[in-house]
């Protein structure tokens, strides 16, 4: 069996959250497309609105706070992500895009992810497109084909549950098949990284520095 671990990142602020509906929906058909072909699945939740004031903190002060910190430690374990936002004012939410300020650019590195947003109007509709998918291309993760966007009409048609499945079943084979543990591997060398960052793969502290190096002894005044 495989062992899959979904996070569901909202950044809906209303109580109830249309975007948590939908990130939840999206959730819960991943979880049952997964566990259909054999897989075991466990989910974990970020809201991000209850540490919106942390994430604040962090951003000016450059080192994350405990809050802030396990929901990075949360995002970096998962093998594929659900990521939801409300549209304002033709934009995605500021809330989210600070969340995605304080991420290395190498923690979401070939994770699948389904792209999706909530409206007032359908004409927001092409935010997914236009804003989620360039950002999550420049994070090197591997959005879905299908993206999801709800406007208030959208909650009572068949179309909104179709595009919901077709994104499910693009996730699950993603994250199935083992493509994208491949990619990371073959391709992780290639890339610049950020030093001791909290990408997995890059947890690295002033511990494995060697200072007995020539350059380190003129850098270090020795």
């Amino acid at each position: 069996m495989t062992d899959i671990t979904l996070a569901v990142i909202s950044a809906g602020v209303s109580d109830p959250s249309s975007t948590r509906l939908l990130a939840d929906r999206a959730a819960q058909k991943a979880v049952d497309t997964l566990r259909a072909s054999g897989a075991v699945v466990s989910v974990s939740v970020i809201d991000l609105a209850p540490i919106a004031v942390d994430i604040a903190r962090s951003l000016v002060s450059g080192l994350p706070t405990p809050a802030v910190q396990s929901a990075i430690d949360r995002l970096a374990a998962a093998d594929a992500i659900i990521a939801s936002t409300p549209v304002y004012k033709a934009a995605i939410s500021g809330l989210f895009k600070s969340f995605v300020d304080l991420l290395d650019n190498d923690l979401l590195l070939a994770k699948p992810v389904i792209l999706a947003a909530t409206g007032g109007t359908a004409r927001h509709a092409m935010v997914v497109d236009d804003q989620l998918r360039p950002l999550f291309a420049f994070l090197r993760a591997i959005p879905v084909p299908t993206s999801l966007y709800a406007a208030p009409e959208d909650w009572g048609s068949p179309e909104l549950g179709k595009r919901i499945a077709r994104a499910a079943a693009e996730l699950s084979m993603l994250a199935l098949s083992g493509v994208t543990n491949q990619i990371a591997d073959d391709n992780w060398s290639g890339y610049q990284h950020q030093f001791a960052g909290n990408a997995t793969r890059a947890e690295r502290s002033v511990g494995d520095v060697d200072f007995d190096t020539d350059l380190m002894r003129l850098a270090t005044g020795g």
